[in-house]
Protein backbone atom coordinates (compact mmCIF):
# COMPACT_ATOMS: atom_id res chain seq x y z
CA UNK A 1 0.00 0.00 0.00
CA UNK A 2 1.33 3.51 -0.61
CA UNK A 3 0.83 6.57 0.82
CA UNK A 4 -1.62 7.82 -1.17
CA UNK A 5 -3.99 5.20 -0.43
CA UNK A 6 -2.82 5.22 3.06
CA UNK A 7 -3.89 8.84 3.30
CA UNK A 8 -7.65 8.08 1.26
CA UNK A 9 -8.30 5.10 3.68
CA UNK A 10 -7.64 7.09 6.52
CA UNK A 11 -11.28 8.46 6.85
CA UNK A 12 -14.42 7.74 4.55
CA UNK A 13 -15.78 10.91 5.06
CA UNK A 14 -14.88 14.45 4.46
CA UNK A 15 -12.07 16.20 6.91
CA UNK A 16 -12.15 19.77 7.79
CA UNK A 17 -9.37 21.42 8.50
CA UNK A 18 -10.94 25.01 9.09
CA UNK A 19 -13.54 23.85 11.75
CA UNK A 20 -14.38 20.19 10.74
CA UNK A 21 -18.04 18.86 10.27
CA UNK A 22 -19.47 21.68 12.55
CA UNK A 23 -18.73 24.21 10.77
CA UNK A 24 -19.53 23.92 7.01
CA UNK A 25 -18.17 26.04 4.57
CA UNK A 26 -18.42 26.19 0.41
CA UNK A 27 -14.85 25.49 -1.22
CA UNK A 28 -14.33 26.80 -4.78
CA UNK A 29 -11.31 25.64 -6.57
CA UNK A 30 -8.49 28.76 -6.76
CA UNK A 31 -5.67 28.11 -9.79
CA UNK A 32 -2.85 30.82 -8.50
CA UNK A 33 -0.15 28.66 -11.85
CA UNK A 34 1.62 30.49 -14.07
CA UNK A 35 -0.74 28.78 -17.07
CA UNK A 36 -3.63 30.65 -15.46
CA UNK A 37 -3.64 33.67 -18.19
CA UNK A 38 -6.73 35.17 -16.14
CA UNK A 39 -4.99 35.47 -12.85
CA UNK A 40 -1.85 37.00 -14.56
CA UNK A 41 -4.25 39.80 -15.46
CA UNK A 42 -3.85 40.88 -11.83
CA UNK A 43 -1.54 42.94 -9.79
CA UNK A 44 -0.25 40.99 -6.78
CA UNK A 45 2.52 42.52 -5.84
CA UNK A 46 2.23 43.03 -2.07
CA UNK A 47 -0.18 41.01 0.03
CA UNK A 48 -2.72 43.92 0.23
CA UNK A 49 -3.21 43.64 -3.81
CA UNK A 50 -2.98 39.70 -3.82
CA UNK A 51 -5.59 39.87 -0.54
CA UNK A 52 -8.42 42.08 -2.54
CA UNK A 53 -7.77 39.65 -5.46
CA UNK A 54 -8.71 36.97 -2.83
CA UNK A 55 -11.97 38.50 -1.44
CA UNK A 56 -13.21 39.10 -4.66
CA UNK A 57 -13.52 35.77 -6.03
CA UNK A 58 -14.85 34.00 -2.95
CA UNK A 59 -17.60 36.92 -3.65
CA UNK A 60 -18.16 36.36 -6.67
CA UNK A 61 -18.26 32.78 -6.59
CA UNK A 62 -20.51 33.20 -2.89
CA UNK A 63 -17.97 30.77 -1.12
CA UNK A 64 -16.36 31.10 2.02
CA UNK A 65 -12.73 29.17 1.13
CA UNK A 66 -10.51 28.91 -1.87
CA UNK A 67 -8.83 25.80 -1.95
CA UNK A 68 -6.05 24.43 -4.62
CA UNK A 69 -1.96 24.65 -5.23
CA UNK A 70 -0.79 21.24 -5.28
CA UNK A 71 2.17 20.83 -7.76
CA UNK A 72 1.18 24.47 -9.42
CA UNK A 73 4.15 26.07 -10.86
CA UNK A 74 3.71 29.49 -9.66
CA UNK A 75 5.48 32.88 -10.42
CA UNK A 76 4.30 34.26 -7.00
CA UNK A 77 7.70 33.08 -5.65
CA UNK A 78 9.92 35.45 -7.47
CA UNK A 79 9.24 38.33 -5.25
CA UNK A 80 11.04 36.53 -2.88
CA UNK A 81 15.19 35.66 -2.58
CA UNK A 82 14.66 32.85 -0.16
CA UNK A 83 13.05 30.45 -3.50
CA UNK A 84 15.69 31.88 -5.61
CA UNK A 85 19.15 31.25 -4.02
CA UNK A 86 22.25 30.63 -5.22
CA UNK A 87 22.86 27.30 -3.74
CA UNK A 88 19.21 26.43 -5.28
CA UNK A 89 17.52 26.71 -8.22
CA UNK A 90 14.31 27.91 -8.81
CA UNK A 91 11.58 26.35 -6.72
CA UNK A 92 8.61 27.40 -7.61
CA UNK A 93 6.44 24.01 -7.60
CA UNK A 94 3.97 23.91 -4.96
CA UNK A 95 3.78 20.84 -2.91
CA UNK A 96 0.58 21.26 -0.43
CA UNK A 97 -2.77 22.67 -0.94
CA UNK A 98 -3.72 26.33 0.10
CA UNK A 99 -7.02 26.67 1.58
CA UNK A 100 -7.64 30.90 1.80
CA UNK A 101 -10.03 32.21 4.73
CA UNK A 102 -9.93 34.73 6.79
CA UNK A 103 -7.34 36.13 9.38
CA UNK A 104 -7.85 34.43 12.12
CA UNK A 105 -9.90 31.81 10.67
CA UNK A 106 -9.52 28.42 13.28
CA UNK A 107 -7.46 25.53 12.18
CA UNK A 108 -8.47 22.23 13.74
CA UNK A 109 -6.38 18.93 13.53
CA UNK A 110 -8.33 16.47 10.70
CA UNK A 111 -7.31 13.09 12.68
CA UNK A 112 -5.65 12.37 15.92
CA UNK A 113 -1.56 12.82 15.82
CA UNK A 114 1.18 13.99 18.03
CA UNK A 115 3.16 17.50 18.00
CA UNK A 116 6.03 16.70 16.63
CA UNK A 117 7.16 19.87 15.79
CA UNK A 118 6.67 23.34 15.98
CA UNK A 119 8.63 26.72 14.80
CA UNK A 120 8.32 30.33 13.00
CA UNK A 121 9.91 30.37 10.35
CA UNK A 122 10.63 34.07 9.45
CA UNK A 123 12.30 34.50 5.68
CA UNK A 124 10.20 36.59 3.27
CA UNK A 125 7.44 34.62 1.46
CA UNK A 126 8.06 31.23 3.98
CA UNK A 127 5.43 29.87 6.17
CA UNK A 128 5.87 32.38 9.63
CA UNK A 129 4.61 30.25 12.45
CA UNK A 130 4.30 26.48 11.56
CA UNK A 131 2.74 23.12 13.37
CA UNK A 132 3.79 19.66 12.39
CA UNK A 133 2.11 16.87 13.15
CA UNK A 134 2.95 12.99 13.56
CA UNK A 135 0.27 10.44 12.68
CA UNK A 136 0.14 6.85 12.42
CA UNK A 137 -2.43 4.76 11.19
CA UNK A 138 -2.68 1.11 10.41
CA UNK A 139 1.53 0.57 11.41
CA UNK A 140 2.09 3.93 8.77
CA UNK A 141 3.60 6.82 10.25
CA UNK A 142 2.92 9.73 8.15
CA UNK A 143 3.11 13.67 8.60
CA UNK A 144 0.93 16.83 8.09
CA UNK A 145 2.02 20.33 8.41
CA UNK A 146 0.18 22.95 8.55
CA UNK A 147 1.82 26.96 7.93
CA UNK A 148 1.12 30.55 7.74
CA UNK A 149 -0.25 30.45 11.60
CA UNK A 150 -0.60 33.44 13.97
CA UNK A 151 2.21 33.83 16.37
CA UNK A 152 -0.54 32.45 19.18
CA UNK A 153 -1.12 28.86 17.94
CA UNK A 154 2.44 28.26 18.99
CA UNK A 155 2.12 29.41 22.56
CA UNK A 156 1.99 26.97 24.76
CA UNK A 157 2.71 24.29 22.51
CA UNK A 158 4.71 21.07 23.58
CA UNK A 159 6.42 18.27 21.25
CA UNK A 160 5.02 15.08 22.42
CA UNK A 161 1.53 16.73 22.78
CA UNK A 162 -1.15 14.81 22.02
CA UNK A 163 -4.13 15.90 19.54
CA UNK A 164 -7.34 14.70 19.35
CA UNK A 165 -9.35 14.91 15.94
CA UNK A 166 -11.19 17.88 15.79
CA UNK A 167 -8.80 19.70 18.09
CA UNK A 168 -7.93 23.71 17.54
CA UNK A 169 -4.10 23.85 16.31
CA UNK A 170 -4.39 27.19 15.85
CA UNK A 171 -5.92 30.84 13.75
CA UNK A 172 -4.51 31.83 10.86
CA UNK A 173 -2.39 34.78 10.72
CA UNK A 174 -1.83 38.06 8.72
CA UNK A 175 0.38 39.31 6.11
CA UNK A 176 2.89 40.69 9.50
CA UNK A 177 3.32 37.18 10.38
CA UNK A 178 2.85 34.78 7.74
CA UNK A 179 5.28 35.05 5.33
CA UNK A 180 3.79 38.40 3.86
CA UNK A 181 0.37 36.79 2.13
CA UNK A 182 -3.21 37.18 2.61
CA UNK A 183 -4.34 34.71 5.89
CA UNK A 184 -4.47 31.19 4.53
CA UNK A 185 -3.50 27.69 5.37
CA UNK A 186 -0.83 25.79 3.58
CA UNK A 187 -1.65 21.76 4.37
CA UNK A 188 0.76 19.26 3.10
CA UNK A 189 1.24 15.65 3.77
CA UNK A 190 4.43 13.83 4.66
CA UNK A 191 5.96 10.90 3.95
CA UNK A 192 9.44 11.36 5.60
CA UNK A 193 10.08 14.01 7.39
CA UNK A 194 13.98 13.52 7.12
CA UNK A 195 15.81 15.74 9.73
CA UNK A 196 12.98 18.83 9.57
CA UNK A 197 11.92 20.24 12.73
CA UNK A 198 9.14 23.24 12.56
CA UNK A 199 9.67 23.27 8.84
CA UNK A 200 9.49 21.26 5.58
CA UNK A 201 9.79 22.31 1.94
CA UNK A 202 6.43 23.16 0.64
CA UNK A 203 7.86 24.42 -3.21
CA UNK A 204 10.32 23.05 -5.06
CA UNK A 205 12.38 23.08 -8.06
CA UNK A 206 11.42 21.44 -11.14
CA UNK A 207 14.72 18.74 -10.67
CA UNK A 208 13.31 18.09 -7.37
CA UNK A 209 9.45 17.18 -8.27
CA UNK A 210 9.68 13.34 -8.94
CA UNK A 211 11.16 13.01 -4.92
CA UNK A 212 8.70 15.32 -3.56
CA UNK A 213 6.23 13.70 -5.65
CA UNK A 214 6.44 10.32 -3.98
CA UNK A 215 7.05 12.13 -0.40
CA UNK A 216 4.42 14.85 -0.56
CA UNK A 217 1.83 13.42 -2.83
CA UNK A 218 -1.87 15.18 -3.17
CA UNK A 219 -3.20 15.91 0.38
CA UNK A 220 -7.34 15.79 -0.98
CA UNK A 221 -7.58 12.24 -0.96
CA UNK A 222 -7.15 12.81 3.02
CA UNK A 223 -9.10 15.88 3.55
CA UNK A 224 -11.53 14.94 0.49
CA UNK A 225 -13.13 18.23 0.78
CA UNK A 226 -16.83 19.25 0.04
CA UNK A 227 -16.39 21.79 -3.02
Amino acid sequence: MDFSEVLYKVSQHSLGVLGGQSLPKKYVHLDLSETNTDFLKYDLSTSLKFGQFVDQYLMRHGADVAYGGYLEVRNIYKRSSYFNTVDQSNRNIHLGIDLWSPVETPIFAPIAGTLHSFKNNTNFGDYGPTIILEHLYDGFTFYTLYGHLSLASLEGKVVGQKFEAGTKLGTLGDASVNGDYPPHLHFQTIKDIQNYTGDYPGVCAKEELEYYKKNCPDPMPLLKLKK
